[in-house]
C-alpha cells in the first residue's frame, strides 16, 4: 500500500534500526487498519479472532515492555478515488478482466467489506476497555498519523503504508521486532531527503508517476527510478508546477520539441562547439602528418619520428574531446527529458490536482483538538469481553493483563505516591535482580501478597494458569513476537511473592529508597567478589604452594621437570664413576650401550 513502484526498497538503505528505549515516554499513533490485515494474512484460519489476539498482546507490549504511549487511529470514509482504485485492484488480484470492471459513480465513497469494519469494531472495543484513546479519522487513518506527527502531538507513527510521507510524516516505523535488541525499523524524512535528494513535494511527484493509493497506473513507460531521477532535476518549490506545464504541451500532436526543452531545462544555452582534429595513428590533437615533422607532446616522440599507435579503446583527455563528451551527454540528457516529459504529456487528465491536494491539505478526523487521554483498565469487564470473544480463562487474562497493570501502577507512584496496591491486592516488596534480555536491562520486581487479601479468591492469579490455558484452548497457535513476559508466582518465607520484568528508570522514580537500597547492597556484593578473587589470586601466586598449586591444576612448569632429562644412575656404579674421574683425563671413556638410532634414544628416554 502507498506509492508503487517497490517504494519501501528505494527507502531501505535509510532505514535506522533503534533499540528497546527509542519509544521510552513517547506517543505513538498507530494505524490500527495496518495491524488487523497484517494479522490477518499471517495467520488467518490459524487462531480464533486474529485481529482480537494480536491487538491485545501487541498493546500490552507497546504500553509496558517499550514504555510508548500509544494513540489508536482508525479509517474513516475514504475518498472516491479510493474506492476506485479498491475495485480496481481487487479485479487485477482476481484475474478478472478489467473491461468489465463497473465505474463508480462521481463523488461517491464505497465503504469496506463488512466483515474488516466488524473486524475494526471489535478492536475498538478492546481498546476502551483497555483505557487507550482511538481516533477516528475523515478520511485515511495514515493521513490523521501524519498530521499528529507533523503537528508535534506524536513521536512516530507505526503503520507500512509509505502515503505517510506524502501526508507529512517525519517518522515511520514501519516494523516491531520485540524479540530482537533492535526491535524498531525506523524511516525518518531528514534521512530520506539527505541520501535521497527528495522531499515531501517530490515524493507527491514521484507517486503521481508511478502511482498510489489513489491512482494505481501512474505514466504507463516510467518506472520508480525513471519517475526519481526526472523529479530530481527540479526544485521542491517547482516541481508540481512543472508537471503542470509539461502535461498542458502536447509534442506528439504539434511536433514541437522546443517547448519541452524550454519546460525541461528553461535555463540551458547551446554553446559552439569547436571541432579540433585529432590525429589518426595515435589519437591525439593534430594530425599523422604534423606528428611526423615536429613530434608529439603527448606521445614524448621526437622529430622525424612516428607516435605511438593507439591501443584498443583509446580516449582522448584533451579539453576538446572533454567539452565534446559534456554536450553529448547533455544532448542525451535532454532527449532522455524529453521521452519523460511525451509520455507524461500522453496521459489524459494528468497530473489530478484532486489527488495533491489530498496530500498536501489537512486530514483531521475531528474539527476541534482532540483530546488524547489514557485510562485505567476496565479489568473485569476486559476479562469477561476475552472470555466471551476468545474463550480465554479469567486467570489466563488477568495474568497476561499484570504488566499492563503493573506499569500503571509504577507510573502512577513515580508522579503521586499513595498506598494503593497493585490489582488491589500485591504490594511492592523488593528488587530481586537485575535481567538483561536482548541486550536490555530490567528489574526482576518481588511483590507481596498483603495478608488482608490472602483469602480473597476472586482476584487471585493462580500459579497454575499457564496449564489451564493451554488445555483448555488447544487451538491458539500463540506468537512468541506477540506475547507478553508472563509473571511468576513463588512462596518464599511463607509469603506470596509475584515477580515481574519492569523498565529500571520507572522502578527508581516510583520507589526510589528501594532501589537505593538494592543498589548498595549490589555494590556490596560486587565488592566482597572482587576481594574474594583477588585473595584466591594471591594465594597461588606464593612461592610455597607454586608448586602444589601447578600440580593441582595439572599446569605444565617446565619441560625438564615434567619429563627426565636422562637416565638415573645406580647406585652400584657410582663408585666405579668416582675411580674412573681420578684416572687420566686422556683415556677414552668407552660407551658401553650400542649405537641407537635417534628416535630409539628418546623413547627409551621418555619411558
Amino acid at each position: 500500500m502507498g506509492v508503487g513502484g517497490h517504494f519501501w526498497d528505494l527507502l531501505k538503505p535509510h532505514a535506522r534500526f533503534e533499540g528497546f528505549n527509542f519509544l521510552r515516554n513517547k506517543t505513538v499513533a498507530v494505524d490500527l487498519s495496518y495491524w488487523i490485515v497484517q494479522q490477518e494474512t499471517a495467520i488467518k484460519g490459524y487462531t480464533r479472532n486474529p485481529h482480537i489476539r494480536l491487538t491485545f498482546f501487541r498493546t500490552i507490549n507497546l504500553f509496558s515492555k517499550f514504555g510508548a504511549y500509544p494513540v489508536f487511529v482508525v479509517d474513516g470514509t475514504p475518498s472516491p478515488l479510493k474506492s476506485q482504485a479498491r475495485i480496481v485492484r481487487f479485479f487485477r488480484s482476481s484475474g478478472i478482466d478489467l473491461s468489465n470492471l463497473p465505474e463508480a459513480e462521481e463523488g461517491v465513497s464505497v465503504e469496506r467489506n463488512r466483515a474488516f469494519m466488524r473486524c475494526v469494531e471489535e478492536c475498538m472495543e478492546l481498546l476502551e476497555l483497555l483505557g487507550m484513546p482511538v481516533l477516528k479519522a475523515k478520511g485515511e487513518a495514515e493521513a490523521l498519523c501524519a498530521e499528529l506527527n507533523r503537528e508535534g502531538r506524536v513521536d512516530a507513527c507505526i503503520t507500512a503504508d509509505s502515503d505517510a510521507f506524502l501526508y507529512g510524516a517525519q517518522c515511520v516505523i514501519k516494523r516491531i521486532q520485540p524479540n530482537s535488541k533492535e526491535p524498531f525499523e525506523c524511516y525518518h524524512i531528514s534521512d530520506i531527503e539527505a541520501g535521497l535528494g527528495l522531499k515531501r513535494k517530490h515524493l507527491i511527484a514521484v507517486s503521481l508517476l508511478v502511482g498510489n493509493d489513489h491512482d494505481l497506473n501512474g505514466i504507463t513507460g516510467i518506472g520508480l527510478d525513471t519517475a526519481v531521477r526526472f523529479v530530481k532535476t527540479f526544485s521542491e518549490n517547482e516541481i508540481l508546477e512543472r508537471l503542470h506545464e509539461i502535461a498542458r504541451e502536447d509534442p506528439v500532436v504539434q511536433g514541437n520539441d522546443d517547448s519541452v526543452g524550454k519546460a525541461v531545462c528553461s535555463s540551458a544555452e547551446k554553446s559552439p562547439k569547436p571541432k579540433c582534429p585529432h590525429c589518426s595513428h595515435c589519437g591525439h590533437p593534430g594530425n599523422k602528418k604534423a606528428h611526423f615533422q615536429f613530434s608529439c607532446e603527448y606521445c614524448n616522440s621526437t622529430a622525424g619520428q612516428s607516435c605511438w599507435q593507439k591501443p584498443v579503446g583509446f580516449k582522448c583527455y584533451c579539453s576538446s574531446c572533454d567539452l565534446d563528451r559534456k554536450e553529448k551527454e547533455k544532448k542525451k540528457n535532454k532527449t532522455w527529458q524529453i521521452t519523460v516529459c511525451r509520455k507524461i504529456a500522453s496521459q489524459q487528465n494528468f497530473p489530478n490536482e484532486e489527488i495533491i491536494q489530498m496530500y498536501l491539505r489537512n486530514n483531521r478526523g475531528i474539527d476541534d483538538d482532540p483530546y488524547i487521554g489514557w485510562a485505567n483498565p476496565q479489568t473485569e469487564m476486559l476479562i469477561d469481553y476475552l472470555a466471551y470473544k476468545q474463550h480465554w480463562e479469567p486467570s489466563y487474562c488477568r495474568q497476561r493483563l499484570l504488566p499492563l497493570l503493573s506499569t500503571i501502577y509504577l507510573r502512577h507512584m513515580a508522579s503521586s505516591p499513595t498506598n494503593d496496591l497493585l490489582y488491589g491486592q500485591y504490594e511492592f516488596h523488593s528488587i530481586q535482580r537485575v535481567k538483561i534480555r536482548y541486550g536490555h536491562e530490567f528489574y526482576v520486581v518481588n511483590w507481596k501478597k498483603a495478608a488482608s487479601v490472602c483469602t480473597d479468591a476472586v482476584c487471585t492469579i493462580p500459579e497454575g494458569s499457564d496449564t489451564q490455558q493451554e488445555s483448555a484452548e488447544l487451538d491458539e497457535s500463540l506468537d512468541s513476537l506477540e506475547e507478553t513476559d508472563v509473571p511468576y508466582i513463588h512462596i518464599n518465607g511463607g509469603g506470596c511473592f509475584l515477580s515481574t520484568d519492569e523498565d529500571i528508570e520507572l522502578v527508581q522514580k516510583a520507589f526510589p529508597q528501594k532501589a537505593g537500597q538494592f543498589l548498595k547492597e549490589k555494590e556490596l556484593k560486587d565488592m566482597k567478589k572482587s576481594q574474594r578473587k583477588k585473595s584466591n589470586l594471591s594465594s597461588e601466586r606464593t612461592p610455597e604452594n607454586s608448586e602444589s598449586s601447578a600440580a593441582s591444576r595439572c599446569v605444565q612448569v617446565s619441560i625438564t621437570e615434567f619429563y627426565r632429562s636422562s637416565k638415573a644412575v645406580c647406585p652400584n656404579k657410582l663408585e666405579e664413576t668416582a675411580v674412573n674421574s681420578c684416572g687420566s683425563s686422556k683415556t677414552k671413556r668407552k660407551d658401553p650401550s650400542p649405537r641407537f638410532s635417534k628416535s630409539v634414544r628418546r623413547r627409551l628416554l621418555f619411558d
